[in-house]
């Protein structure tokens, strides 16, 4: 990887951008790589987290407009040169998004642009007091495209469309009380943070978590009476399964289950 710094501890795998000269500017390069870094995650049959952050004090910058560029000089050639570029962010969003895995992100300094609509897909995510959140695309005369789906479901409709026509400035204190964060940290307490919620999550079973994950994706479009019968599919194969008898004989034994940290 030439884009990323990947540090594994134990079921936690650490995701780095690792672009500090620009910012950690998003290059379609280090998007690849991210995509990459997933599908290996979900593959491995060990990593049950994933922590992304950016080296160098910020988190993201956004997109990398020399990558818009070279895609524009290409036009001649490929007249959906920019399209395959757009279309390449929002298929590692979607990604994300879409994991089984937990995904935690650590935001600090500049997140802007496609550094904000990651913010917005991680599950859990987790801001410095230094974080500094920006929307800078209207005004580079460009769009928020890929993202705009993640700030509507993020932030609602009403804050999306704000914050996508004002340029979207807000400081780690703003974006939590639109709970665009869930958490404000100072710099010196984000590692102790970031290993509290990763023992949370580790102490939840990784089937069970990926199949809510899933199934509150699926909420979040369908009414609650539309799903009685699909939400019951899943918890009858939950409860019958490995981890639901797992969980149980170890409550009913008054130990941890076997998926639990030490």
């Amino acid at each position: 990887m030439s884009t990323l710094e990947l540090r594994h501890d134990g079921p936690v795998l650490h995701l780095t951008l690792n672009r500090p000269e620009v910012r950690n500017a998003m290059s379609l390069g280090m998007v690849l790589e991210l995509r990459q870094a997933l599908a290996a995650a979900e593959a491995d049959g060990r990593t049950r987290v994933i922590v992304l952050r950016g080296a160098g004090g910020h988190f993201c910058a956004g997109g990398d407009l020399r990558d818009m560029a070279a895609a524009r000089a290409r036009l001649a050639d490929d007249p959906r040169a920019l399209v395959e570029v757009s279309a390449a962010f929002g298929e590692l969003c979607v990604a994300f998004a879409a994991t089984g895995l937990a995904t935690v992100a650590v935001l600090e300094g500049t997140v802007m642009g496609g550094g904000f609509g990651l913010a917005c897909v991680a599950d859990v995510a987790l801001a410095g007091t230094s974080a500094q959140f920006r929307l800078p695309e209207t005004a580079l005369g460009v769009v928020p495209a890929q993202i705009a789906a993640f700030l509507v479901e993020r932030l609602g409709y009403g804050e999306a469309k704000r914050l996508a026509v004002t340029g979207g400035g807000l400081d780690a204190q703003a974006a939590l009380d639109l709970r665009l964060v869930h958490a404000v940290h100072a710099a010196g307490a984000l590692d102790s943070a970031v290993q509290a919620v990763c023992a949370d999550i580790l102490r939840c079973a990784p089937g069970a978590l990926a199949a809510t994950k899933a199934l509150i994706a699926q909420a979040r479009l369908h009414s609650p009476a539309s799903l009685v019968q699909a939400a019951a599919e899943v918890f009858s194969h939950a409860a019958l399964g490995p981890e639901g008898l797992e969980g149980t004989t170890a409550f009913l034994a008054k130990r941890k289950p076997a998926w639990a940290p030490p």
